[in-house]
């Protein structure tokens, strides 16, 4: 099936060779890749600050709105079950319209909403504007990616998509601890609002320094395209496997840390929220995980590097159930770790699959990806209404479970590829 008939991106004219592609594709050290990677990782930070910024302010928006920890944990559900509901349409717009110009137009949403969001007079409201904030975000993740395949050689892939991974994680991370410290002093409002201000510089920069595509062709909008792009890419055994994988790592991190917050406030911790905010800290771990995600797979192979990050996420989720601060944060430490290096690699091999519509296939992965983060923040808060911490951490270890028996699966589907033709 030729690229065309999928919605993919074609090329005008006569088709360059695979090595005049290449040559003119960035590469590191290369003109343009610093500020491209740069904007990248901007545009990370700023769709992770936002997206998560009600996160760590959990306790403090059931106390002021009165309302439990799991009709809390809405307003983190919300924005990210919006991106992964509008993240595939925001794909398809990206393909007709530009990676560049599409990611432009919702990080401006994005923000304009971050700053309306400080001022909801209810749950209601709140969840509402954080569910179209969500929306808005849509079109960074899938669009950056695919911005990425085009523009960058295959070998530098992995280490671009990791950059961006690691805005993500830093994203997160300034976000958490910023609010933790600015709501102690002027509450929960003015910390979301300092967050939207901060994600509007980052919209700027990432529009000033981003290099203009030179390798984006623009594809079809038709409704039947769209479906047989989608079509094909969900017939593919090893897509599936990697929507499940990012799925189910996200699943860990967004019980995690919804829940973390409450937990560090109860006894026999009883932490107050600035410090609470620094605990999240953790995630420049995340960000030195998914930037060296790259150095990983080189060593040990995909299916090598998600049993690894698997492995050391469980390790985290069973040491975070001491009644000890140090075990707690090493434990953090850890699945912080775990899931930003198993989702580098899960996210770039969606990449390096697909051979049409690049756009949807990474859009299909941020659906599964954010529909976890949902579940977790969701299911998360409801086990540790239930059963405390231990019941989070059940969650997280039946998710780690399902990435292992995955990949253990493609493994075996692998061999038995590999044994007829050897034959």
């Amino acid at each position: 099936m030729s690229p065309a008939s999928t919605g993919a991106s074609t090329t005008m004219g006569a088709a360059p060779s695979a090595t005049s592609l290449s040559d003119s594709r960035m590469t590191p050290g290369g003109p343009g890749y610093r500020r491209m990677s740069f904007a990248l990782f901007l545009a990370g930070v700023a769709t992770f600050a936002l997206l998560y910024s009600t996160q760590a302010l959990l306790p403090l928006i059931s106390g002021d709105l009165g309302v439990t920890a799991s009709d809390a944990s809405w307003t983190v559900a919300a924005a990210t079950g919006g991106l992964a509901l509008f993240v595939l349409p925001m794909s398809a717009l990206s393909e007709r319209f530009g990676r560049r110009t599409v990611m432009t137009a919702s990080l401006a949403i994005a923000v304009t909403v971050g700053l309306l969001v400080p001022f909801a007079p209810s749950l209601t409201a709140l969840v509402a504007l954080r569910a179209v904030q969500g929306a808005a975000l849509a079109g960074l993740p899938a669009s950056a990616t695919a911005y990425l395949a085009e523009e960058v050689t295959p070998k530098a892939l992995v280490t671009a998509i990791g950059l961006f991974v690691a805005g993500n994680s830093v994203g997160g991370m300034s976000g958490r601890v910023i609010t933790g410290w600015v709501a102690q002093e002027w509450g929960w409002r003015i910390a979301v609002g300092t967050i939207g201000a901060i994600a509007v510089a980052c919209a700027v920069a990432f529009r000033l320094l981003l290099p203009a595509p030179r390798h984006f062709r623009p594809g079809s909008l038709r409704p039947r395209v769209l479906a047989r792009t989608v079509r094909d890419h969900l017939a593919d055994p090893l897509l599936c496997r990697l929507y499940a994988i990012g799925a189910l790592f996200m699943t860990v991190f967004g019980g995690v840390y919804t829940v973390i917050g409450y937990r560090l406030t109860e006894a026999p911790f009883g932490l107050p929220q600035g410090i609470i905010g620094s605990v999240f800290l953790v995630y420049l771990v995340g960000t030195v995980s998914a930037s060296t995600a790259g150095r990983l797979v080189g060593r040990l192979g995909r299916r090598g590097a998600l049993y690894a990050a698997g492995g050391t996420t469980a390790t985290g989720l069973l040491l975070s159930l001491a009644g000890s601060l140090p075990l707690v944060l090493l434990g953090l430490v850890l699945i912080t770790a775990g899931f930003f290096a198993g989702h580098a690699v899960a996210s770039s091999a969606v990449s390096k699959t697909a051979t049409h519509g690049r756009a949807q296939a990474s859009a299909l992965y941020q659906s599964a990806y954010y529909i976890g983060s949902s579940t977790g923040s969701t299911v998360g808060a409801v086990a540790f209404h239930s059963g405390g911490w231990a019941g989070t951490v059940g969650v997280g270890l039946l998710a780690v479970l399902g990435v292992v028996t995955i990949t253990v699966f493609g493994s075996v589907a692998a061999r038995g590829r590999k044994g007829p033709a050897t034959a």
